[in-house]
Order: C-alpha cells, then structure tokens, then sequence
C-alpha cells in the first residue's frame, strides 16, 4: 500500500481546472493516497485585489507540506503586479526548473523516431529574470543580469544530481561565455570545477547558441542541459518543439526540501470549459512528482498506460493531429489511460533514484577572497554633447582628484578617446571610466562622490560601477577597443 502524502494543490486559471482535475484523477487511480490541500492563486486572487495573486493561506500549506502540483496562472493585464508564478518561485527559493523533453511513442513531430531524451535543468531565481531594470535616460533602458557563485553551484550540482537519479551519462552546460565572461563565465567555471566531483559523467561545456543549433540539428546527441534562466526558458520551448509541443512539456520547480511541479505551458483561457484540452503535461509533470515521493512503480504505470492510449490505440486531443484518427475528449482521453493502467508498451530502461539533496553553504558571503581592491570606477552619465568636448571635460575633473580619465564607452563600445576617427551611432547615456594616476592606490569613497558632485554641475548621472580586483583577480570587463 503506498504512503498518504499530503499535497497543496492548486487548480489554476483557465484550463487548468481541467488538467490538474485530470491529473489528480489518474494518480488516484494509480493507487497513490493523496490528502490534497486545495490553494488559491492567480487571477482570482488578484481580482480580491491582493497584488501579489498568492494569499498568505496558500503560502502557508505549501510551507507545511513542502509539495505542491499546480496548474498554469494568468498575470491579468491592467491589475495585479508581479506574475504568481515568479512570486511564488521566489517565495519558496525554488532555484531549479527541470524540464524534460521525451519524445512520445505516437506524437507526431518532425524528429519522431528519433528517440530525443533529454532534459533541460534551468536556473530559476536570477539572472536577468531578477527583474532588475532602470530608464537611464529617457531613451535608454538597462536590465541588470544577476549571477551569482551561489546560485551557479546549486544548479549545477542539481543537474548532476539528477542526471545520477536517472543513469544518465553525459552534462551538457549552455553559455554565452563567450561574449558574457563574468556572468555566463561564472557558470561556466563553476560547472567546470563542479564537475570534477562527478567523475562518472561526461561534462562539456557548449554555447547556448551553439547548443540550439544542434538540439535543431542532432537533439540525441543531448542528455542533460544546465544553463541559465533565460537561456534556459528560449532552449526548453525549443525542446517541447522537438516533441509535438508544450501539451507534452511537464517541469518541476525544486528547492531546498521543496517542489513545485507544473505543466510548461500556460492558461489558454479561450479554451477553457471546452473539454478538448491536452492534460499530458501537466499529468508528466505529476509524473515527475510521483518520482520525487519515490513513488516509481506509480510513475511508470501512469507513463505506459499514456504510450498505450496514445501510440496503441490512438487516443489523442485536439492538439495533436494524425491521419485518420478524430480527436477525443479531456474526459475521454483521461478515462481511457485509468482504463490502460496496469499495461505495458515499451520496457522502461531507465533506472530511476531519488534525487540526492544538493548541500550548499546559505552564507551570504559565499565567495571570501583574501585580497579586494578598488582600483577605478564606472560613472554612467547623461549627455548628448560631442565626445570631443565632453571627453576632455571629465578629464579636468579627473585631475583634480588624483584620478586620469581612462575611455569613454557608448553601449559598450569606446568612443573617447578615438583612436581611428570614426564615431558609432550615439545614444544619450556613456560609460565612464576612471582609474587611480597611481596604479596600486586605491579609491576611497570620499574621492567618488567629489567626483560625482563636481560632474553633477554641468550632467546627470544616474549609476555607479565600483572597479573591483579580488585576489588580483579584475572584477570587471573591458570595452570594445579598450587596452
């Protein structure tokens, strides 16, 4: 007999009631014993006129019982603030976005056949996804892309972890450090000095374009895929692609002691209440959910008794076209895999685990280098004067404070001094770059707001970048064409 787990379950908006009550449906019949807690979030919340669409009663249960299966949420337009999914998530430190991609016996797609097994493990919590964002100007918008050493270990060793809990062999990790060498660099440091620990996997480092390129071109080849939130949000739509779509595209949101399992895809209200909609996601993800309990033998008698509904006797929704077949109910389609259960379509070979607890330091400080410094600074400034009278303007001020003026850089690129003579398309806000005329000597504080008292008289600034060395180590990046 198995366990009773007691579980927060959250119906959703839209078409959610209509998945998640599917969902909840089968596992029942599974034979798994379920005590549900059902929460509230979304746009009924939001519509009581709580901002963040999450009440404090759902909060709560989810605290307590530490798992939840949720259907997908609306942010509605005009009202409300941030989406209930990213509170949520943030709420309960859910770092880790697992989202499978298995091609499903019968689904059509233009890879079918091909045996694309792969799973995408996608950091959750920062990156430009912290929500970061500034009008320097009134013509300039800046988003700040937040990595952390902290965030980047966790993830990773998420992804090893759950490669080992389901005998995978190979970690792909996906950047763009080639352009991004601190941020996406960080990940890919870390990843790499991660790996060593794991000397049973392949692990090999990719650039996400790279990395898209080829799940378009060669998805087997492809195991597990560790990257960043963004990137990880792009490459796992790609991935759902490859399958039939986001109707088979189940994900987990795991922290630590805690999970959250939902579908990929979102609330399609206009087809809500038709009883035509695709529960396969969200019920693989409940899937999903059933491993995580350990409840495997659960778990795999849903999953054959959905190859048999779909590849064997050809029971599919509206969403899914194939010659000759006429689409069937949500109700039927639901029926008809409790009918199934207890059958067998294919030999599952993989030997499923639970996943080991990722054990990370919560120090704040989770980097302590033995040596810091700073040794120059970034002032973003507002102008729209000619670099060649408002360059040697900064480096009057600069004289004055035992500091040089070291470039001026336009998104990026420098555009003071001119070392060529040719000017790049200029918007209003510059990057300004000053060192100590002393190299080794640091600058204070005190030294910093003269500086920013003294460019305030005639400019607005509007951002401070201190440059950092740790353990010698520059904290920053260069310019386009700086030395």
């Amino acid at each position: 007999m198995s366990k009773t787990h007691t579980i927060s379950l959250i119906y959703g908006d839209g078409i959610g009631p209509e998945v998640v009550g599917a969902t909840r449906k089968i596992i029942e019949a599974a034979g798994v014993t379920v005590n549900w807690e059902e929460c509230e979030a979304g746009s009924k919340v939001f519509k009581k006129g709580l901002a963040t669409g999450v009440p404090q009663e759902t909060i709560d249960s989810i605290a307590k019982n530490r798992l939840a299966l949720k259907g997908p949420l609306e942010t509605p337009v005009g009202f409300g603030e941030k989406s209930a999914n990213v509170t949520l998530r943030k709420l309960f430190e859910t770092y880790g976005n697992i989202r499978p991609v298995r091609e499903i016996p019968g689904v059509p797609s233009a890879f079918s056949g091909r045996g694309i097994d792969l799973v995408i493990v996608r950091e959750n919590v920062e990156d430009l996804y912290a929500g970061i964002e500034h009008m320097q100007s009134p013509g300039v918008a800046q988003c700040l892309k937040v990595i952390s050493r902290k965030g980047s270990e966790k993830i990773v060793r998420l992804a090893f972890e759950f490669a080992r809990s389901e005998g995978r062999k190979k970690v792909h990790c996906a950047t763009k450090a080639n352009i991004m060498k601190l941020t996406e660099g960080l990940v890919k440091r870390t990843f790499e000095e991660i790996a060593k620990e794991y000397p049973d996997i392949d692990a090999q480092h990719i650039i996400v374009d790279n990395c898209a390129h080829m799940l378009a071109k060669q998805p087997e080849m492809f195991d597990v895929i560790v990257t960043t939130n963004m990137n990880g949000d792009i490459l796992s739509d790609l991935g759902s692609g490859l399958i039939g779509g986001l109707g088979f595209a189940p994900g987990a949101n795991i922290g630590d002691n805690i999970a959250i399992f939902e579908a990929v895809h979102g609330s399609a209200p206009k087809y809500a209440g038709q009883n035509n909609i695709n529960p396969t996601a969200v019920l693989l993800s409940g899937v999903m959910m059933l491993r995580y309990l350990g409840e495997f033998e659960a778990a795999n008698a849903i999953t054959q008794s959905l190859y048999c509904t779909i590849a064997r006797d050809g029971f599919v929704t509206r969403d899914v076209k194939i010659p000759g077949k006429e689409p069937v109910s949500t109700t039927t389609f639901t029926d008809k895999i409790i009918q199934n259960l207890g059958q067998k379509y294919n030999d599952e070979n993989r030997p499923y685990k639970p996943i080991k607890p990722v054990k990370v330091s919560d120090a704040p400080d989770f980097v302590k280098p033995a040596e810091r410094q700073v040794v120059g600074l970034d002032i973003f400034v507002e102008t729209a004067r000619a670099m060649d009278a408002f360059g040697p303007h900064l480096q009057q001020i600069a004289g004055k404070h035992d500091l040089a003026l070291k470039l001026i850089s336009c998104r990026g690129v420098k555009v003071f001094p001119s070392d060529h003579g040719l000017m790049p398309d200029m918007v209003d806000v510059v990057r300004c770059r000053f060192v100590h005329k002393d190299a080794g000597n640091e600058i204070k504080d005190d030294t910093l707001c003269a500086v920013l008292q003294d460019i305030s008289v005639q400019d607005r600034w509007m951002h401070i970048e201190k440059l950092q060395s740790f353990d010698n180590a520059p904290g920053y990046s260069k310019a386009h064409g700086e030395d």
